[in-house]
């Protein structure tokens, strides 16, 4: 038991005594700048701090020398944001397939009140017509 405590004391010193080269920074940058590692992941290989990191980018970033700004977001992130432009993309497909249904339809009414000569659409603001047809006047006394 005791030499695990050890162990772990001697990692977290030296984790704090570590240093990393001016190249091996800049490469690891260029990687994030890339996408093809994440900070996070950056971090538990290397065991340095996500503020660590995050000063290499600030330090050494390309983006920084041309004055523009980067945004590091978490590729699960951009997973979700593609994901959800795909899923935009689908549903506007389908409004644009309900619409095309719609004018079809329209245009089918149309066409049946010109062939028969008569109102199939709705009108507002027209007397509703009785279920049953009978009414007080109409129905029969006994």
């Amino acid at each position: 038991m005791a030499n695990l405590t050890q162990i772990e004391k001697l990692q977290q010193s030296a984790k704090h005594c570590r240093y990393f080269s001016e190249s091996f920074k800049r490469k690891k940058v260029e990687e994030i700048e890339k996408n093809l590692v994440s900070i996070s992941d950056i971090s538990r290989e290397y065991q340095v701090t996500r503020m660590s990191v995050y000063r290499w980018i600030y330090k050494y970033s390309s983006m920084r020398k041309k004055q523009e700004r980067q945004i590091v977001e978490s590729k699960s992130d951009t997973i979700k944001i593609k994901q959800l432009q795909a899923r935009v993309k689908e549903l506007e497909q389908i409004i644009g397939q309900k619409q095309i249904l719609i004018d079809f339809k329209e245009k089918m009414i149309e066409l049946a009140e010109e062939q028969y000569g008569i109102n199939i659409k709705k009108k507002y603001g027209s007397k509703a017509l009785s279920g049953s047809g009978l009414t007080e006047e109409n129905t029969p006394i006994k």
